[in-house]
């Protein structure tokens, strides 16, 4: 399946393992941060493969090799979103959906400091959780509002057991026509 997507919650709602599986469920690339076919590249995917032919070449990627994609942390602001539209508008191309996972504050704040001890983050304490939560809110959580607007955005309460939010998401997905 073709998609394009944006993924949009707050730290720790749960966004990095459900765009791993989200991406593995449709067959489509995750990307965090940074360029999509250099991480593909980098990972010698096949996708990564495919591209690199064309890199080494200096030429484009052809829509045919890159069928979809999934943006995890990017866009963060309206100008974002902005830039974002622009640059696949060039290339006739516009987003099919916007999955939002919510997931209450407090809940986020205790997933985060588990998640400290145990991978030993040291970005993980409360004090620096709180403002990046007060940080999504304020620049992050209206762009929500913006793509429903547009007709692009879904909900999913990211909070349970990792398979079922999976499921959650995919039945949502799906009923956007997005499906494996």
């Amino acid at each position: 399946m073709s998609a394009r997507m944006v993924l949009l919650g707050p730290p720790g709602a749960g966004k990095g393992t459900q765009a791993a599986r989200i991406s593995e469920r449709l067959g489509i690339p995750a990307i965090s941060t940074g360029d999509i076919f250099r991480a593909n590249v980098a990972g010698n995917t096949e996708l990564g493969q495919q591209a690199k032919k064309y890199m080494d070449a200096g030429e484009y990627v052809p829509d045919s090799v890159a069928q979809g994609f999934l943006l995890d942390g990017y866009p963060r602001t309206e100008a974002q979103v902005h830039e974002l539209d622009a640059m696949l508008a060039e290339s006739g191309l516009a987003l099919d959906v916007v999955l939002e996972i919510t997931a209450e504050a407090e809940v986020v704040v205790q997933r985060l400091l588990k998640r400290a001890t145990e991978q030993n983050r040291a970005d993980d304490i409360e004090p620096v959780i709180r403002r990046r939560l007060e940080v999504y809110a304020e620049q992050t959580e209206p762009l929500a509002a913006l793509y429903e607007s547009k007709g692009l955005l879904v909900r999913v309460d990211g909070i349970g057991d990792i398979d079922e939010v999976t499921e959650r998401i995919m039945s949502a997905l799906a009923s956007r026509g997005v499906q494996a």
